[in-house]
């Protein structure tokens, strides 16, 4: 544990959120660097800065389907009296060798093919008569084979400026540019730069592998028959769905029944593909409370430093928690409560900053604001209780949504905020200034 555990011990002692977090986050190490194909990497961060080893486009090429020319051939060029040039060629992507561009001369040049020696612009199929007497840009198409030394005129009916629809070599990056820095998260437009510069692979630290667990004998899968007394396992889908949001591979396991043995084998089973555990119930002071039961003894007798601690914290809703290392691999555990507004607003506030600590990332938090409160009554809070409120952010204002009952999934289902009402609060006037994190 970190120094924010030593400075407080015992079942009795009241966390703040803020340490607790710091003990979290001081116990979180980035997960070690590897090498992974493109694909592979997405959604993963860069532990390296990526330099362009080729500038980009690597070549001078059309930007459109037309005409490469002289700029002195096309000068006064009018529907009138166009400028009638001879082609002497086709220019396709790809095409290794282009024809020489004289002096009242044009080539039929395709979208991304190099600019032929010679040619200074490039004037769009559309401002010319599309050569041979064929329509536009289907006729362009259609002799885009044509065999080598095609030739025929053009009446091109307008003047182009030098360099006119061209894209110069370099012109996105240059050779020798910083492409991508390090602390990047890949996604798919950085996939598609490193594809272009030609980079197969990356090393990157890979996404954390995050095993998601509810624990009651009360809770039934989605799509069962509900018996008397039983309610159906939310929060597993919910912590698992919130998982893979900040960036994990989340895996969720069934319910596990309110026994403490079962639940010991299952997390020991889950060891093996998990770089973080996370469990939802069974962490408060009831006599059925076996996630206490089974791990509070977990790793002292045979891993040092390794072990879960059980705590009373400052806040509402999330009072109990449970946190640790377990494992020869000292393997992060979280501990949630069971309340399923509980367990979600303390995974925004405790694990997700841990996930995004396993990845590397430097900014683990989700951003915060100041809003007016927009409410028809002031708000209460307990005193010494950090307590955070769902609510609905726009411009500017935030408004409550459902009360503070930690049952209320509906309506945190329509929350994408939580206004925080501080420890030394127990009123919030409606038009006062809040804190509020940011969820969207």
């Amino acid at each position: 544990m970190s120094s924010a555990a030593t400075r407080a011990t015992g079942q009795d002692h009241l966390w703040s959120v803020d340490d607790h977090l710091e003990d979290i986050l001081a116990t979180v190490r980035p997960l070690e660097p590897i090498e992974l194909q493109l694909l592979d990497a997405q959604g993963c961060v860069l532990v390296e800065d990526v330099t362009v080893p080729v500038s980009l486009p690597p070549f001078d090429n059309s930007s459109m389907d037309g005409y490469a020319v002289r700029v002195a051939d096309v000068a006064g060029a009018s529907e009138e009296y166009p400028a009638v040039l001879t082609v002497v060629g086709d220019v396709a992507a790809g095409q290794a060798e282009q024809p020489y561009v004289g002096p009242g001369q044009a080539a039929r040049i395709m979208t991304g093919a190099p600019l032929p020696p010679g040619a200074e612009a490039v004037v769009p199929v559309e401002w010319t008569d599309g050569g041979l007497g064929e329509g536009p840009v289907s006729g362009m198409r259609a002799r885009s084979a044509a065999p080598e030394g095609a030739s025929g005129q053009v009446q091109v009916h307008r003047p182009a400026q030098a360099r006119a629809h061209v894209r110069a070599k370099g012109s996105d990056v240059k050779a020798g540019d910083r492409a991508l820095e390090a602390g990047t998260i890949l996604g798919p437009p950085q996939i598609g730069l490193l594809a272009a510069i030609g980079r197969g692979t990356v090393r990157v630290r890979p996404r954390p592998r995050v095993v998601v667990m509810s624990t009651g004998s009360e809770l039934v899968q989605p799509d069962e028959e509900l018996g008397t007394g039983q309610i159906y396992d939310s929060n597993s889908f919910a912590l698992c769905a919130a998982a893979r949001d900040a960036g994990a591979i989340a895996y969720r396991v069934g319910a596990v029944a309110d026994d403490a043995e079962t639940l010991r084998s299952t997390i020991e089973d889950q060891l093996i593909r998990a770089d973080m555990l996370v469990t939802t119930g069974g962490v408060s002071v009831g006599a059925y409370d076996v996630v206490k039961e089974a791990l509070s003894s977990v790793g002292d007798e045979d891993e040092a430093g390794s072990g879960i601690e059980f705590r009373k914290l400052a806040m509402q809703p999330g009072k109990p928690q449970g946190f640790g290392t377990i494992g020869p691999d000292h393997t992060p555990l979280l501990a949630l409560p069971g309340n399923p507004v509980s367990s979600y607003v303390s995974f925004e506030l405790f694990v997700r900053p841990a996930i995004r600590a396993l990845m590397g990332l430097k900014d683990v938090h989700r951003p915060t604001t100041r809003a007016t409160l927009n409410a028809d009554k002031a708000l209460t809070s307990p005193a010494g209780r950090r307590q955070f409120l769902r609510g609905t952010y726009a411009d500017g204002e935030v408004t409550p949504v459902g009360g503070a009952g930690s049952h209320l999934v509906a309506a945190l289902a329509h929350a994408d905020a939580l206004i925080v009402v501080p420890e030394d609060d127990t009123s919030v006037e409606p038009g006062a200034e809040v804190e509020v994190v940011l969820l969207g």
